[in-house]
């Protein structure tokens, strides 16, 4: 798939952004997270990896637009540590093809290497479950290291904002 809206123009442009935040609790830390994402003041709806046909996949870092409150369709990938010395890695994966849609997964674990080899083998296998076709396997990691307080490494895509509806 194309990074080139004026090629295919995307009906679906999901962006996929990274963050990480230290608290003190887990929760408080993976809301810092979200905050470093651009994506805090919305009520996650996480869905189950499916990218639909004639999507665009991008990287993101600026403040997702939308209301406090609003409904935000993702997945995401967030992992923690509370002990002083550990550090969390989380990932998103995904490959895709225009006509046909495409895959995410997501995976966290102790160490870059084992999120992306995770990431790998799982759209490897997958891909071929569904006949192969998928373009190359594009990665975004985050990883938090933990020193006195709770920390949270986030990698989210981001679908789409809607506001609730009276």
């Amino acid at each position: 798939m194309t990074d080139d809206p004026t090629e295919h123009p995307a009906t679906l442009d999901i962006t996929v952004r990274t963050g990480t935040g230290t608290a003190r609790t887990l929760l408080a830390a993976f809301d810092s997270a979200l905050l470093a994402a651009g994506v805090a003041n919305f009520n996650l709806i996480t869905l189950s990896s499916v990218i639909p046909p004639g999507s665009r996949v991008r990287l993101a870092d600026e403040t997702l637009p939308g209301g406090h409150g609003d409904k935000l369709y993702c997945v995401l990938s967030a992992a923690y540590a509370d002990h002083p010395g550990e550090t969390a890695w989380a990932g998103l994966g995904w490959a895709t093809d225009h006509t046909t849609g495409g895959l995410f997964v997501e995976h966290h674990g102790g160490s870059e290497a084992s999120v992306r080899e995770q990431i790998a083998l799982s759209l490897a296998d997958m891909s071929e479950n569904r006949g192969g076709g998928y373009g190359d396997v594009q990665v975004a990691v985050a990883s938090a290291h933990c020193v006195d307080r709770p920390v949270c490494a986030l990698a989210i895509a981001a679908y789409t904002v809607a506001e609730w509806s009276a």
